[in-house]
């Protein structure tokens, strides 16, 4: 069984067309699939959009994205594991290039990742940081799949940290066999970068790369509130 993870805080403009394109990707994969929101202290229609697509939503109050993960892992029935962020979108193509790769023995992976295409040209330009992850098999935390066997062998995502969690999770996993990054996309919102400019989201990620107590507390602008969803567009 496939496991769709999907993390979730006050994201119901986003979350609609997330789940509809994973159930159309999982669908056409001819496999059984489950879907898991993980409500992580929504004060919105989170939850009641997730159920509309018969997803099970399993509610915390956390707002720590690794260990939301960890939550939606723990309860899923699936032997494996596809984290989806709630306004990314998978198209059909991808979920299969990523199962092709399991099949062929990889232990987990991730995809090349687009911004939607309202995204700022600064975000587009410094994008090609996201790029450069990928060249050395690092997944994005957008989109990032798993055997479950592995994925608990490596204990999870680090919930010492608030930020870069797939980067620790995808070296624990390249420990543990082939880690794939496949050639298909995934398309994510660019909504962090609607009401900042180059030099703020700098000031802001910069220490986040540089320090390791800065990875260990939360950032406003990461866990901050939600941008409009209305500008998204694949």
């Amino acid at each position: 069984m496939l496991s769709f993870i999907i993390p979730a805080h006050n994201e119901e403009r986003f979350l609609a067309a997330t789940l509809a394109s994973v159930r159309e990707a999982a669908t056409s994969a001819g496999e059984p699939f489950e879907l898991i929101v993980v409500d992580d202290a929504s004060t919105d229609r989170t939850a009641s959009i997730a159920r509309s697509f018969d997803a099970a939503v399993i509610p915390v109050k956390l707002r720590h994205i690794a260990a939301v993960r960890n939550a939606g892992a723990r309860e899923a029935r699936g032997d494996v594991l596809i984290f989806v962020d709630a306004d990314t979108f998978v198209p059909a193509a991808t979920l299969a290039a990523a199962l092709a790769a399991l099949a062929q023995g990889a232990v987990g992976g991730g995809a090349r990742v687009r911004l939607d295409a309202n995204a700022p040209p600064w975000a587009r330009r410094l994008w090609a940081l996201v790029a450069l992850g990928a060249w050395m098999r690092l997944a994005a935390g957008c989109f990032m799949f798993a055997r479950r066997d592995a994925f608990d062998a490596a204990g999870g995502y680090d919930e010492r940290v608030f930020h870069f969690e797939e980067i620790f999770l995808s070296r624990a996993l390249k420990a543990r066999g082939p880690f794939v990054m496949v050639r298909e996309a995934v398309t994510t919102s660019s909504r962090k970068y609607d009401e900042i400019s180059m030099w703020q989201f700098l000031r802001q990620a910069g220490p986040l790369v540089i320090s390791w107590s800065a990875l260990r507390r939360r950032h406003d602008w990461w866990y901050g509130r939600q941008r409009d969803a209305s500008k998204w567009r694949r």
